[in-house]
């Protein structure tokens, strides 16, 4: 029977919005059956590709604890008339009692504070009131998707009665782009690399600190670390500034495709020092693009890179510095991680997400 699902996309143009951008383009796919609308930022001119599925701008912003948008995100989705409602982030609004799917991509915000210049008070409140709305959109959801199953176990731990609405959809890190590589300037010789945020729970600091001991070592040894210099990236980075090693640090900022496809090319390895990932996706790019991963033992990181990485633990730079030179000093482990990367990514496909999901929302048994 014909159905009418709504998808919340408007996340899709943020760093987080890769999910909801793959899960629509593979959805057009795959369902001609069912009628599709999407909702976008206001601007966003995303164009569809089939017939059954439409762009609708939802003017709300994304994270808002405003009581009016509440109700008219609310409103809208009523007038829409949907027969299922898939939110792509957990934010979603108070008062929408619809046939509800969730995607929950992790809980990090709960283990990892981002205040920021927020008062401490406000900051306690917003974080109490966050908790709410993820209790609360759980509550309401009839499914629940996540990214892989230890996070599957964190939400269900959080709350015991998500256990049976549970649904583990792996990601993807799709086709890399085809532009032409360039070099990063200002690297040269051997270089190791984490790309990513400078959030907390990435952990960046503790990689400066590993790399410290790895400089005694290999004073010609380069660690290049690229993501947009937003606040916490430059906290690190001043941190980083007292620390011996700095001399051969390179904060790259944002890296274009072209240059983060020859860094990924050419680096001795791909360090992921992060404590917690909801699956990880930096990593898969590098092995994608032929680069040994050394990778934090904890959280998703096992489950989603198996064989293909080799583990240490986050909280000890010594370890972290010991695991990192075994892959410099030893080219034959260097390729058995290449290979092994390539063998890994295999498991995921952003069409088989999609498929996966189009089962979830058969599943809320709307269809005959």
């Amino acid at each position: 029977m014909k159905q009418h699902i709504v998808i919340d996309a408007r996340v899709r143009r943020s760093s987080t919005g890769r999910y909801a951008d793959q899960l629509v383009e593979h959805l057009q796919n795959i369902d001609h059956t069912n009628r599709y609308t999407i909702l976008v930022q206001p601007g966003d001119d995303w164009h569809m590709r089939a017939g059954n599925f439409i762009t609708v701008p939802c003017p709300f912003p994304q994270f808002s604890f405003n009581p009016l948008h509440e109700l008219r995100f609310a409103w809208q989705l009523y007038r829409l008339r949907p027969d299922l409602v898939h939110f792509t982030m957990t934010q979603q609004p108070l008062l929408y009692f619809g046939n509800i799917v969730t995607t929950t991509h992790d809980l990090i915000m709960f283990q990892f504070v981002r205040r920021g210049s927020t008062p401490v008070p406000v900051y306690w409140l917003k974080m109490r009131l966050y908790r709410f709305l993820i209790w609360w959109s759980h509550r309401k959801s009839t499914r629940i998707i996540v990214p892989t199953k230890t996070i599957a176990k964190e939400v269900a731990a959080f709350q015991p009665s998500t256990s049976n609405k549970l649904a583990v959809t792996y990601e993807d890190v799709g086709v890399p782009p085809k532009t032409k590589a360039e070099p990063v300037p200002g690297i040269s010789g051997r270089f190791i690399m984490y790309m990513g945020n400078g959030f907390p729970h990435k952990n960046v600091s503790g990689l400066v600190a590993a790399f410290d001991i790895l400089h005694k070592k290999y004073p010609d040894l380069t660690l290049l670390l690229g993501g947009k210099r937003e606040k916490n990236y430059i906290a690190v980075e001043e941190e980083a500034q007292s620390h011996p090693s700095i001399g051969k640090i390179v904060f790259t900022g944002f890296l274009p495709d072209a240059q983060a496809k020859w860094a990924f090319q050419h680096c001795e390895a791909f360090v992921l020092p992060s404590f917690m990932e909801g699956f990880g996706i930096p990593a898969l790019e590098a092995m994608a693009q032929g680069a040994p991963v050394v990778s934090s033992g904890t959280s998703v990181m096992p489950e989603v890179y198996g064989d293909a990485a080799l583990y240490f633990d986050p909280a000890d730079p010594e370890d972290i510095a010991t695991k990192i030179s075994e892959v410099l000093d030893n080219p034959q482990l260097r390729q058995k991680l290449k290979d092994a990367g390539k063998q890994q990514l295999k498991k995921y496909s952003w069409d088989k997400m999609a498929r996966e999901t189009l089962t979830v929302y058969k599943d809320t048994r709307l269809y005959t």
